[in-house]
C-alpha cells in the first residue's frame, strides 16, 4: 500500500484545505501522540514553525491532538527545521514537528516529522501514522494553545557557534532570510561570530516568506553584494535547510560549488575518508558534471544517487561519507547534523575562507560548469523507455558524440506525467542539439 498523505517531505499543501484542515491536522497529533506513547513513558515533543500566517494554528491543533493522547508539547516558535532536528535529538524529546513548507509560497504549509535520533521518520513508520490518523479523523478537535520557549532556539544558536573554529571579525557579509525561519535566528547568529551584517528578507509578515526573496531569488542578494562590497552572501529558503552563497564579485555559488570547496579543505585535512573506501562525496544525478571533475581531479569521488536529500542521506549512512548534498543548495554535514541545514552550509564555507584566507571565486577555481538543459516533455502513458527503440537510440547517439564531456539523464517525474530529459556537454549549441533531439523522440512515442 502507498502513502496517501506523506511524501517525500512530509505531508503538504495548502493550509486550511485538506490535508492540512484542522481535522486532519488535529488527527496528526493523535496519531503522533499514540506513536510516541509507545517510544516512552512520558514523552515530549518539540514543535517549531516557519513564518507562515498558519503556522500558529496548525501548532495548537497538532498540540490539540498530542494532547488528548496524554502527550507533552512544548513550542520552539520560530525556528529551522535544522533547529527542530537538533531540539528533537538533544533534548527530552520523543519526536519533532515542524510546520514549513520550505521553499513553497505562504499560502502552502506542512508538517514534517522527526524521531529522537534527529532523522525523519522512515518509509514504514509513516504508513502506521497514517492509519492511526485516518481511524482518529472523526473524533473532533480541540486546539491547545502554548507559549513559545525562546531559549530552544537559542540552544541552536549555542551549537552552531560552538562547531565554529574561526572568527568573523572584518567580514562583511549580506544575508537574505527569505522572510523566513531564518530571519532572526541567521543574522544573529553571524554577528555574535563577529561579522558585519546586512539583512535583507529579514521582515516576515506571515505571507511574504520566499516572495521575490530567499534561496530561490538571489538576483537582489548578488546585487547587493557588489554594492556593499561584502565579503560574501547567504540567501535560505523559507525553513533554511538549503543554502546558496554569493561570491564578492556576485556570482553564485551553489550547491555544487559548496561542496567542492567544502570536500577540498577536508581532504587536506585527511578527514573525508569514509569507511576506509577513500575521500567521497554524495551528490545527485543533478549535480554538474564539472563538479564530478572537479573532485576527480583532487582525487575525490562523486557518487550519486536519485534526485532528493532523502537519497543523498540514505548513501551518506551506507557509505560513511561525511558531506553529500543538492545543486539546490541542501547540503549534508553528516558530523554535526542529520539534515540539511543553511545556516551551518553558511559557517562551513566562512570557516573555509578564514582558514585558507581565500575568496569564494578563489576557492572554486577548477570548477567548471558544464552547459546543462533539462526539457520535460508531457506523456500520456508511462512506456519502460528501454521498450523504445528510437528513443534509446537518440539516447545512445548523444552519448557516443558526448563522450566523457557530457551525460545524459532521462527519467519520468514521479508526481507528473512528464518525461525529464536532461543534457550536459561542452557548449550550448551541442546541448541544445542533443536534448531536443531525444526530447521530440519521446514526444513523438509517449507525447500527450
Amino acid at each position: 500500500m502507498s502513502r496517501q498523505l506523506f511524501g517525500t517531505d512530509g505531508i503538504r499543501g495548502v493550509a486550511g484545505q485538506y490535508p492540512l484542515d484542522r481535522e486532519t491536522v488535529h488527527a496528526v497529533g493523535m496519531a503522533l501522540g499514540s506513536w510516541s506513547m509507545s517510544h516512552s513513558d512520558a514523552p515530549e515533543v518539540v514543535i517549531g514553525m516557519d513564518t507562515r500566517e498558519s503556522g500558529p494554528w496548525i501548532a495548537e491543533e497538532v498540540a490539540g491532538g498530542l494532547a488528548r493522547e496524554k502527550v507533552k508539547a512544548r513550542l520552539a516558535g520560530l525556528i529551522t527545521t535544522p533547529g527542530v532536528a537538533y531540539l528533537t535529538r538533544t533534548g527530552p524529546f520523543v519526536a519533532g514537528v515542524m510546520i514549513s513548507a520550505s521553499h513553497n509560497p505562504f499560502a502552502d504549509n506542512g508538517i514534517k516529522v522527526f524521531a529522537h535520533n534527529g532523522y525523519k521518520l522512515p518509509d514504514y513508520e509513516e504508513m502506521k501514522l497514517e492509519q492511526r490518523i485516518f481511524a482518529c479523523k472523526n473524533e473532533g478537535a480541540e486546539p491547545v494553545a502554548m507559549t513559545p520557549e525562546d531559549y530552544l532556539g537559542r540552544q541552536y544558536l549555542d551549537y552552531l557557534a560552538s562547531t565554529f573554529s574561526e572568527t568573523l571579525a572584518g567580514k562583511k557579509l549580506v544575508v537574505d532570510c527569505g522572510n523566513g525561519a531564518a530571519s532572526y535566528l541567521g543574522p544573529a547568529l553571524l554577528r555574535r561570530l563577529g561579522a558585519e551584517v546586512l539583512a535583507i528578507g529579514a521582515e516576515p509578515n506571515g505571507r511574504n516568506i520566499n516572495l521575490n526573496c530567499g534561496a530561490l531569488h538571489v538576483d537582489a542578494l548578488c546585487k547587493r553584494v557588489v554594492e556593499e562590497r561584502a565579503n560574501a552572501g547567504f540567501a535560505f529558503d523559507g525553513d533554511a535547510d538549503r543554502c546558496i552563497a554569493v561570491s564578492g564579485s556576485g556570482r553564485i555559488i551553489d550547491g555544487d560549488a559548496v561542496l567542492l570547496i567544502v570536500a577540498r579543505h577536508l581532504h587536506l585535512q585527511g578527514r573525508l575518508n569514509a569507511n576506509g573506501d577513500g575521500p567521497l562525496v554524495v551528490a545527485t544525478v543533478m549535480s554538474n558534471l564539472g563538479l564530478e571533475k572537479a573532485l576527480a581531479a583532487e582525487g575525490i569521488l562523486l557518487l550519486r544517487t536519485a534526485v532528493g536529500d532523502k537519497y543523498v542521506l540514505e548513501e551518506m549512512l551506507k557509505k560513511g561519507a561525511r558531506i553529500g548534498g543538492e545543486q539546490s543548495g541542501h547540503v549534508i554535514f553528516l558530523e554535526q547534523a542529520t539534515t540539511g541545514d543553511g545556516l551551518l552550509t553558511a559557517l562551513r564555507v566562512l570557516e573555509v575562507m578564514c582558514a585558507t584566507g581565500r575568496s569564494l571565486d578563489e576557492l572554486t577555481i577548477g570548477l567548471s560548469v558544464f552547459p546543462q538543459k533539462l526539457v520535460n516533455v508531457r506523456v500520456k502513458e508511462r512506456k519502460p523507455l528501454s521498450d523504445l527503440a528510437a528513443v534509446q537510440s537518440a539516447i545512445q547517439d548523444a552519448e557516443r558524440g558526448l563522450g566523457d564531456d557530457g551525460r545524459v539523464l532521462v527519467r519520468f517525474s514521479g508526481t507528473e506525467p512528464l518525461a525529464r530529459v536532461m543534457v550536459e556537454g561542452p557548449t550550448n549549441e551541442v546541448v541544445d542539439h542533443h536534448v531536443h533531439r531525444i526530447a521530440d523522440t519521446i514526444r513523438a512515442e509517449l507525447g500527450g
